[in-house]
């Protein structure tokens, strides 16, 4: 099983879903950074569960506790590693599929490829993994200081939000629950899973992502390209179906004549259909791109799927499950955009004196 991520600024994770901790082991980050563990925690509070009425109300305080590769409030050059305790669980809400197999989760996968699966909250293949992708996040965030990494929901269900990036704030993506920096859009969005939830259905939804401040020579030409490894991190995620960057499919509907991006005299190019990558490489522009998360598979209501004998068994989802992944995923696609940035960061000081 791979559990590592990354060339040079890498991470490497443990830990099941109701297992006593998860954590990691940082490598690859330089000596001499001077680390905010608060915000580094903040960071994990956005992604915990608990924290509206609109998401898993399981109870989890996720609070990060450093062991190693910090020293004064610097790094130290060697490894970080980082434990985060469970203590939460219920495991009993999941001895009822302990012998089936839920619809479009990973027990039948599981279950065939290694003999044996952990049924308590989905284990290894549990969405509590990301919380480890969070704090190396933010350790990569702190290295990358000048680079403004900024995502928010942009659609639930059929609700889109139309307008382009460049009018919204920013500053308003956690003013709502739903992390949308349009009041009014919030407002639909936070209705519309409200009314998912109490029908013991769910619904999914897209994030967007923008990234400013990105030098040029960012990516690599052939097979480590900066939109693939992009896309590599977030098609990891726990529910994601589907990344585009740039004008993304839109872009196939459109000729060349209106695709080009014409350059300015400075480098810079008028318009930004590329989203910020050329040849895989980041040419200084906005970096944007758009993440689909499909609905939650765990439906608060009974459905037929078959067990491990291949019989026909009918179950219903119990326990605390979000009924719309998205805001809860706004943090965790800046963290893995975070680390794939910064292991280019990296890559990029080898390449020239």
């Amino acid at each position: 099983m791979s559990n590592s991520f990354g060339k040079l600024f890498t991470l490497t994770t443990f830990g099941e879903s109701h297992g006593i901790a998860i954590g990691g082991v940082i490598d690859g980050c330089p000596a001499g950074l001077k680390l905010d563990l608060e915000a580094v925690q903040h960071e994990l509070d956005r992604r915990k569960p608990g924290q509206s009425n609109i998401v898993t109300q399981r109870k989890e305080p996720d609070q990060v506790e450093f062991l190693s590769g910090i020293f004064d409030g610097k790094t130290t050059g060697t490894s970080i590693g980082f434990v985060i305790k469970n203590t939460n669980q219920k495991s009993k809400d999941y001895s009822d599929i302990k012998d089936s197999f839920r619809p479009s989760h990973a027990d039948y996968t599981y279950e065939k490829k290694y003999g044996l699966r952990d049924y308590r909250g989905g284990g290894r293949s549990s969405a509590r993994e990301t919380a480890n992708w969070i704090v190396a996040g933010a350790v990569a965030k702190q290295l990358l200081a000048k680079v403004q990494i900024n995502a928010y929901t942009s659609s639930v269900g059929s609700i889109f939000l139309e307008k382009p990036y460049q009018e919204l704030d920013f500053n308003l993506t956690e003013s709502n629950a739903v992390r949308c920096p349009d009041q009014e859009y919030a407002e639909k969005m936070i209705k519309r899973i409200k009314e998912i939830k109490k029908q013991g259905d769910t619904v999914g939804g897209t994030i967007t992502c923008v990234v400013k401040n990105v030098p040029v020579g960012f990516g690599e030409p052939i097979f480590n390209k900066l939109h693939a490894k992009l896309g590599n991190a977030m098609l990891s995620i726990n529910a994601v179906k589907g990344f585009e960057y740039g004008s993304g499919f839109c872009g196939a509907q459109m000729k060349g004549s209106e695709h080009n991006d014409a350059f300015k005299s400075d480098g810079t190019t008028k318009s930004n259909l590329s989203g910020g990558i050329q040849g895989g490489i980041s040419n200084g522009m906005d970096i944007y791109f758009r993440v689909a998360f499909k609905p939650v598979a765990t439906l608060l209501q009974k459905y037929e799927t078959i067990d491990k004998g291949g019989k026909k068994v009918e179950i219903q989802g119990k326990g605390r499950h979000d009924p719309c992944v998205v805001p809860r995923a706004v943090p965790i696609v800046e963290a893995l955009t975070a680390m794939v940035l910064a292991d280019f960061y990296l890559l990029n000081k080898t390449h020239n004196l």
